[in-house]
């Protein structure tokens, strides 16, 4: 009885032993999800993650935090009189936007959703010409101090506050499909959603993860074309730039991005901040608020983030086009 059993232990062993050393194969899924595209590529024996579970993920997060989906958590939130209780999708967001909020003295910040609403980038399209008593007047209601997070529950201290968590949910999500990847046993894979993207490496022949990162072209109207080549073995990089999305007011050019301080859109020499993190919901917060910043200031900030590298494209006085690199983002890039 005794060698019976141990022959039945055995059998186990020697099955996982074989498996291991199986190839490894490279799986390949893409789709469309929270109004932009996304791909996954994950090293393992077999299929262990559907386009299905994948797409279903991001509908559960999209039910939450969505501006686009009527139903969703945040339209609730903001349509609300004293606040509501959240999701813990939800919760986890406006926790990490509380925590950047403070550290970035406020340039991060996710009540400026009126303000995104009013110059034109929210779901609704610009109905009037913005003028300077009517930003006055929504800037009452904007502010993370009117904000209040106990436990699940986010309270707001002015019934018309609202928030757009657009600047950090999307890295959330890459951060959800990533964990849901390890939950799976896959220990290599990219999780791109519409230009974020975590990894985990290296590749099965031991090299680690090239991406390659973009920027505006030099040449006017040109599409923008891959400035550099980076290589690390795990991480999280994300980008912000305002080359892309923008209205136009006879020749200037309006970024999206809002200054929540001054309740207008930010004109600084910043063109785009791409960032390295541990973590995709970090570098998709912090990407914002270089935008927010000098290009000087922004270096200065990083450097006093021992997490946190980045790759910064300004516009010189000149009108030309330059960029910079902290220190530990120069040591990734291999061309």
């Amino acid at each position: 009885m005794q060698s019976r059993l141990k022959y039945f232990l055995l059998v186990p062993f020697i099955f996982l032993s074989a498996t291991n050393h199986l190839p490894l194969r490279e799986f390949k899924m893409s789709g469309y999800a929270q109004g932009t595209s996304y791909s996954i590529s994950y090293f393992a024996i077999d299929s262990l993650v559907t386009q299905t579970q994948v797409d279903s993920i991001l509908n559960v997060i999209d039910l939450s935090m969505s501006l686009y989906k009527p139903n969703s958590a945040i339209n609730k939130f903001n349509k609300s009189e004293t606040g509501i209780e959240l999701d813990s999708h939800f919760a986890k967001v406006v926790q990490k936007s509380f925590e950047i909020f403070k550290d970035s003295k406020g340039i991060f910040d996710i009540t400026v959703a009126p303000l995104v609403q009013y110059w034109g980038f929210g779901p609704k399209s610009l109905t009037e010409k913005p003028n300077t008593q009517t930003i006055e007047n929504i800037m009452q209601c904007v502010g993370m101090d009117k904000l209040e997070l106990t436990k699940d529950y986010l309270t707001k201290k002015k019934s018309c506050i609202s928030i757009d968590l657009n600047g950090i949910a999307q890295g959330y999500s890459v951060d959800v499909v990533a964990d849901f990847m390890l939950t799976k046993g896959i220990k290599i894979f990219v999780v791109e959603i519409g230009g974020e993207l975590r990894v985990k490496g290296p590749k099965p022949d031991g090299k680690t993860m090239r991406i390659g990162i973009e920027g505006p072209s030099e040449t006017p109207n040109a599409e923008p074309s891959i400035k550099h080549i980076m290589s690390f073995t795990e991480g999280a990089v994300t980008t912000s730039g305002n080359y892309r999305k923008y209205l136009t007011n006879g020749s200037k050019k309006i970024s999206h991005l809002i200054n929540a301080k001054t309740g207008y859109p930010l004109d600084n020499e910043m063109i785009s901040a791409t960032v390295f993190a541990p973590d995709a919901i970090t570098a998709d917060g912090y990407d914002n608020v270089l935008m927010g910043m000098t290009v000087k200031e922004a270096l200065t900030f990083v450097e006093a983030h021992k997490n946190l590298e980045a790759y910064l494209i300004y516009k010189k006085p000149d009108g030309k086009i330059a960029d910079t690199l902290s220190a530990g983002f120069r040591k990734m890039i291999i061309n």
